[in-house]
């Protein structure tokens, strides 16, 4: 996919299209969230009278293959009903079909896009929202790891600690919601844990930082990610830039520190957090280490990112109304 220029655009979004949207329903998202909010969304778009479709679907494949078949009919809306990584596979799915619009109602356990989009946390509120929502441009952050793949992702990615804590939030602590999933996976994460050692390059060459020991290297399109870890909280998913952040290496009693505000309000108070914008980075570390996106691990390092300005259209709540959580 070409990169595009990165204007903004946004226009009303019509609640009716010339074929019904598709909701692609990912079962296990928020540990089987998705799954449970399905009979009350099926009531909402009764009561509504949206012209949708929700779908099941059993495995990321098929996920991924149904969303391409929507785009390849011409289906003009098709909505993720899941977090950021069920976004991440309807992205990539459709990645060339630039004329499809598309959207999420939030029932996973980060769903950090939807909230930089101005969703609610309550997937029937947010449907209300997005039925009715503005189309807007998204950037994307393009990945690619030491094995060849190529990815996007929407929300952070990086390595250090949140890539370890990605295997304990997709495994053991699947089956919990919200920020306590990944607090704890990131604490179970500390066990073992090794400070990142890594080589960042931003741009062509023109600055490299030496890092010996981080606790995260990342790079963000959101403003948040791990379920409103606020680390980036000046990004904006639209302005064709990215955020990398470093996060130096900290003792235990001083991350031990940091929790009460992590978990209460998601923020990150330290001294020890640098942040600049770029546009393109390459991350080398020694020895390799895993990379996540979206909470998915995408590979290995060394990897190259860059931004994607307008990867896609979104929908996102409209910008006259608040988005409270009232249905």
């Amino acid at each position: 996919m070409e990169d595009q220029p990165s204007q903004p655009s946004h226009q009303a979004s019509p609640t009716h299209t010339s074929r019904p949207d598709l909701l692609l329903v990912n079962p296990a998202a928020g540990g089987g969230l998705a799954r449970e909010i399905v009979p009350d969304l099926q009531r909402f778009l009764a009561e509504r009278r949206w012209q949708a479709q929700p779908e099941m679907t059993e495995s990321a494949e098929d996920f991924a293959q149904k969303a391409v078949h929507a785009a390849r009919a011409g289906r003009q809306r098709i909505i993720a009903v899941g977090g950021d990584g069920t976004f991440q596979l309807l992205l990539n799915a459709v990645r060339d079909f630039p004329q499809t619009t598309l959207g999420i109602i939030p029932a996973g356990g980060g769903n950090d896009l939807a909230a930089s989009l101005g969703l609610p946390h309550n997937p029937i509120a947010a449907a209300a929202l997005v039925m009715r929502g503005e189309t807007c441009a998204l950037d994307a952050v393009r990945v690619r790891t030491s094995e060849g793949n190529e990815r996007l992702y929407t929300g952070g990615g990086g390595v250090g600690l949140d890539a370890e804590a990605a295997r304990y939030a997709s495994g053991r602590f699947r089956n919990l919601r919200g920020r306590s999933r990944y607090l704890l996976s990131a604490i179970r994460a500390l066990a073992g844990f090794h400070a990142v050692r890594a080589t960042i390059t931003a741009g062509d060459g023109e600055a490299t930082l030496q890092i010996e020991k981080a606790l995260v290297a990342c790079v963000l399109n959101t403003p948040s990610f791990g379920a409103g870890l606020a680390l980036a909280p000046n990004a904006k998913t639209d302005d064709g830039v990215l955020d990398l952040v470093v996060l130096e290496d900290l003792s235990l009693w001083e991350i031990l520190g940091m929790l009460p505000k992590l978990a209460s309000r998601g923020e990150l108070s330290t001294p020890h957090i640098s942040r600049r914008p770029v546009t393109r980075v390459r991350i080398e570390t020694d020895p390799p280490r895993p990379f996540q996106g979206d909470g998915e691990i995408l590979g290995t390092t060394p990897v190259d990112i860059s931004v994607v300005p307008r990867a896609c259209q979104v929908l996102r709540a409209p910008r006259t109304n608040s988005s409270s959580g009232r249905v």
